[in-house]
């Protein structure tokens, strides 16, 4: 940090202050992190789920309103009142916010989303209706907006992968991608590891699995968008002896009436939120991932570090870190997928994973960000 005679005042924008979700905890970690650093920093959330790091003042505005684009606006408008009112040297919004002086990236434009998160849905009437209710949403047209001007007014970006930056120049081709540091999510990898073997066995015992059923995993709470449907497809390709975990606080009746169509109703289970996510991984033979849209999953890495095989998608900005042929592009090519499976099934535990150097990464990085944009 910068020397002075008082630390100097950052503000996180993020409409939830929450351990749960994947760009919640990143922000409750960054501001975490910056708070040890030495700045002095605040938290401006619609609403705050869980405790504040140590040193980090929550600021909830709240998030009033009947209807969603009511309370995307509210957020908005109150973010920019606390912004203005708190005389900080530096703001990075995570979300929908009017002003910030950085903004990290963590998921494409909203076209590109569009465009490839329309894939999820079954061609014909459920994609077009589906569509149409997306174009004319009210709180669509909002985000977009907002999304507008973000790109206009912002001085610092920050994508999570590169693939995003990607995405960034489709949906604005005259932006100057150049702008924007890329700096990949990396989770906390000392919360995961790899079991020995009896650790493993034990693990699977204490969570009522068989010992000798070959478990692929599976993570999120958007089923349709991380390919839930299209997993429970391929298992229906594998040997009974294949099962299916799914991890995930989400309604499941829509996928447990399709894996009774398909006869594998008894091979997949739906264990809602999953807290131990650890043990969940070390209990698999194979994690999967085979998202229609993901700009950089940490599931992906968490299951890495936990030396499990792992695919996903060439959609997922994190397929970076998989070896080539276990990258999959289509995800509705669910012979691939279980041709795929299986063989990843069949390989042997790996080493823990570990960071490439080569990739920028994780929390020291946005210190330095922060820092070069403070000097400016």
């Amino acid at each position: 940090m910068l020397s002075g005679t008082s630390p100097q005042r950052i503000a996180l924008m993020l409409p939830r202050l929450s351990r749960y979700g994947g760009a919640e905890r990143f922000a409750s970690r960054l501001a975490n992190h910056l708070g040890q650093t030495g700045f002095d920093v605040d938290f401006i959330c619609a609403r705050q789920e869980s405790e504040a790091p140590q040193g980090v003042t929550p600021r909830v505005v709240g998030r009033k309103g009947l209807c969603r684009s009511g309370k995307i606006l509210w957020y908005a408008m109150a973010a920019e009142r606390q912004r203005r009112a708190g005389n900080y040297d530096l703001t990075l919004s995570m979300g929908k916010t009017w002003n910030q002086d950085v903004l990290r990236l963590s998921g494409g434009p909203l076209p590109v989303f569009w465009r490839l998160s329309k894939q999820a849905y079954d061609p014909g009437m459920a994609r077009t209706w589906k569509m149409l209710r997306r174009k004319t949403a009210p709180a669509n047209r909002l985000i977009n907006c907002i999304e507008r001007r973000q790109m206009r007014t912002t001085s610092h970006f920050v994508a999570v992968s590169d693939k995003l930056v990607d995405w960034v120049q489709e949906a604005y081709p005259s932006f100057d991608t150049s702008r924007i540091q890329v700096i990949y999510n990396q989770p906390d990898l000392t919360a995961f590891e790899p079991y020995p073997r009896a650790k493993q066995r034990a693990e699977r015992q204490q969570r009522g699995l068989a010992p000798d059923m070959i478990y692929i995993g599976t993570a999120g709470t958007n089923f349709a968008l991380k390919g839930v449907g299209c997993l429970i497809a391929a298992l229906a390709q594998l040997p009974d002896s294949h099962h299916l975990l799914v991890a995930g606080d989400r309604n499941p009746d829509r996928y447990r009436k399709q894996a009774q169509r398909l006869g594998v109703a008894h091979r997949v289970t739906f264990l809602g939120r999953v807290e131990d996510m650890t043990g969940f991984y070390n209990c698999l033979d194979a994690f999967a991932l085979p998202t229609f849209y993901d700009a950089c999953s940490n599931a992906v890495l968490e299951a890495l570090r936990c030396g499990i095989p792992t695919l996903s998608s060439s959609a997922n900005g994190s397929s970076v870190f998989l070896d080539p042929e276990n990258t999959i592009k289509d995800p509705h090519d669910t012979q691939n997928l279980a041709r795929t499976l299986r063989r990843l099934c069949a390989e042997p535990r790996r080493n823990a994973f570990a960071w490439p150097n080569h990739i920028r990464a994780g929390l020291e990085a946005y210190t330095e960000l922060i820092e070069t944009a403070l000097c400016r």
